[in-house]
This record gives C-alpha cells, sequence and structure tokens, in this order.
C-alpha cells in the first residue's frame, strides 16, 4: 500500500467516525474511497440523507498531505436536481493530517469544507448542517514556516510590503531587497516571499513580478508574529508644556532618523481617536541623550509623562511618516498599528482609527487601479 493510499484510508475512517457522531445522521451515512480509474474530481465521497428532508447531501473530499494555501483546488459546485424532484447537494472538503489555520481561512472564504486526521473539521451544508470542532490535539507534526517573520530583519521586509507610500507595488526580490538596505539580504528576502506566496498572501503576476494579495490579511498575520518586547521602555518626566514640547523635539528631525514620534503619539498625528497625556517616542540609544537635553527630561521611575521605546533595530525608523510644518516624523502608520496593538489600554481603539483611516483607504484605492 503506497504512502498516499494509507493516508486516504486514514482520511477515510477518520470522516466516517465524525459523521456517524452527528446526532439524527447515524445509519444515513455511506463513506467510500473513491476507485482510481474514475474521472470523478475526489479522493473520498462521503453520502448524508438529511433528516425529515429529501435531499442528499454528497462530501466531496480531496485529500492533500501538505496543502498549501497557494495551491488551493478551487471548484465550484452547484446543487443539482434528481428525477424525483429532490435535491442532490454536492460540498467540497479538503482534508489533510493538518490543516492550518491559514488554509482553514480560505477554505471557508471559497465555500469548502475541511477536516483532519485529529478530528477537527468545519463541515457545512447550507441551510442544513453546520459542525465545527477545533483545538483537538494534532496526530501529525505539523510543517515549519520556512521563515521567522517576527525578525527584525523579516520586519523590514513586511513594512516594505505594506507600507502605505508603496501600496499596489510590484515587486521583484532584487528591487525589494535594495528598498530595504541596510541589514536584509537576498536570501532573507527569498524566504520571506516563498513563505507568503505559498500561503498564498501575495499574488504572482505574468511578467514574473509579484505583489501583495490580502494587505489587511497580512498586516494581522505579522501582528502575531511581532515581537514588541524587544524594545526596551524607559519613561522620562519633563516640566514643558505640550506644546513647547513638540516645539523643541522638531529639532530632533535632524538626528539622522533615530528619534520618531510612536504608538499613541504617531497616532495623534496620523489619525486621531484617542486622549493620551503622555508623549510616546522611538529613540535609538545613539540618541538618547540628546534628546533628554532638547526635552529638559530625565529617567523616572513612575511619574513618566514620556514614554521612550529604544528599539533592537534601525528598521523602526525606515519609511517614516514626514512631519508637516516641521514636526517630528512619526513612524510609519502600519508600524504605529503594530505597536498600538500591543502596549495594552485604548491601544486597540486607537489601531483601529490608523487602520481605517490611513491604511485601508489607499490599499483599497490601490486595488481599484489594479
Amino acid at each position: 500500500m503506497t504512502t498516499e493510499e494509507s493516508l486516504e484510508r486514514e482520511l477515510e475512517k477518520r470522516l466516517r467516525d465524525i459523521l456517524e457522531s452527528i446526532p439524527g445522521l447515524g445509519c444515513g451515512v455511506k463513506v467510500w474511497r473513491n476507485p482510481a480509474a474514475s474521472d470523478r474530481p475526489f479522493d473520498i465521497m462521503g453520502e448524508l440523507e438529511l433528516p425529515r428532508t429529501k435531499n442528499r447531501v454528497e462530501l466531496w473530499v480531496e485529500c492533500k498531505e501538505l496543502p498549501r494555501p497557494s495551491q488551493f483546488p478551487f471548484v465550484n459546485l452547484r446543487n443539482r436536481f434528481l428525477q424525483d424532484g429532490s435535491r442532490e447537494t454536492v460540498v467540497p472538503v479538503l482534508a489533510a493530517p493538518h490543516i492550518s489555520p491559514r488554509m482553514a481561512e480560505l477554505c471557508e472564504e471559497h465555500g469548502w469544507s475541511w477536516f483532519d486526521l485529529a478530528g477537527n473539521c468545519r463541515l457545512v451544508v447550507s441551510g442544513a448542517l453546520y459542525v465545527e470542532r477545533t483545538g483537538l490535539t494534532a496526530v501529525h507534526a505539523r510543517p515549519k514556516p520556512k521563515a521567522n517573520l517576527g525578525t527584525a530583519a523579516s520586519g523590514r521586509v513586511l513594512l516594505a510590503l505594506l507600507a502605505p507610500q508603496k501600496a499596489g507595488a510590484k515587486w521583484t526580490q532584487t528591487t525589494l531587497q535594495k528598498y530595504c538596505e541596510p541589514g536584509v539580504s537576498i536570501g532573507l528576502v527569498n524566504k520571506v516571499i516563498t513563505h507568503l506566496r505559498e500561503e498564498a498572501w501575495l499574488e504572482q503576476l505574468d511578467d514574473g513580478k509579484f505583489r501583495v494579495k490580502d494587505a489587511v490579511g497580512l498586516l494581522e498575520v505579522w501582528r502575531k508574529a511581532y515581537r514588541f518586547d524587544r524594545h526596551r521602555r524607559v519613561g522620562y518626566f519633563t516640566l514643558l508644556k505640550p506644546p513647547e514640547l513638540q516645539k523643541r523635539l522638531e529639532s530632533l528631525n535632524e538626528a539622522d532618523g533615530e528619534v520618531a514620534y510612536a504608538a499613541f503619539s504617531a497616532a495623534d498625528f496620523q489619525a486621531p481617536s484617542v486622549r493620551q497625556n503622555k508623549t510616546w517616542l522611538y529613540v535609538s540609544d545613539a540618541a538618547l541623550d540628546e534628546f533628554a537635553e532638547v526635552a529638559e527630561a530625565k529617567r523616572v521611575k513612575s511619574g513618566e509623562n514620556l514614554v521612550v521605546l529604544i528599539p533592537d533595530n534601525a528598521g523602526i525608523f525606515s519609511m517614516g511618516d514626514a512631519g508637516y510644518g516641521g514636526r517630528l516624523t512619526c513612524t510609519n502608520p502600519v508600524q504605529t498599528w503594530l505597536d498600538l496593538r500591543h502596549v495594552g489600554g485604548r491601544g486597540d481603539e486607537a489601531a483601529e482609527a490608523v487602520l481605517n483611516q490611513c491604511l485601508k483607504p489607499i490599499w483599497e484605492g490601490a486595488n481599484q487601479h489594479v
């Protein structure tokens, strides 16, 4: 027996177990593997007779050992009416040892059901049946992602892809690597792009270039991988009033891009929505003394009115939102959103405003011109 046949047998048994456990179906369930000689496009057939109706449901199951979102099998199947007037509903189903969250998301988006060897599943027959089970321990080793999106270098690549000023951009790996310099190798770019392409976050174009397919979804993926705790947080206190402080900070625009408004303070300029009585800044180690002098600030352990984040890499200052009228630069709105989602308090509320006011309109506008 081949590995493929063995997997199909295991998935066949798992589907039968899932269906027979659904109250009211029981004896009305049939499951079998599709003969190799058949021209019907599925590996396993599941057949149900829905209680109290004349409707019959066929589950056409496609089995994959390692399903990749970029290779997702989109098939349009419609209801068919039989000679006696009853309806036969054909439901496409993906089955695999493990279904990743991204794969499950695509299944739902395109009207597919799914299940895995552990018994996790989402089986949907419109208007008649809905079964969802998650959280069961995987019985199959999950493949490790090919790229770590939580590193500083990967963050430079993701910021370039998502930055509003590059919305809709068509990239090659070489042009992307040059845009992310310094500190980002072509090998790292290749790993990140290969991973994002396989996860269907990027669209491959006919001319060999690629672009972001779902900016909002990719931003959420980055949020989950992002390490906000790698930035050191230091409290400062100043007697300067906000207008005077803002004026003083303008001079730090000349600090070689090593100081920028961050989090709530950046959002105050980009998408005002939440009142904050503290000023949030990114300040590099090299610029700390100059900042403290300009802001007439001293380090404190409590009672801070200046929150200084000392980044572990200069990429935080990349593609900053340059100030109008000379004000200090803000972090890129994408970076602002990321940080707000991790600072607590009303950060989520402020992040939502940045997303809706600064990011989505530009991303959606870029898609309309594709």
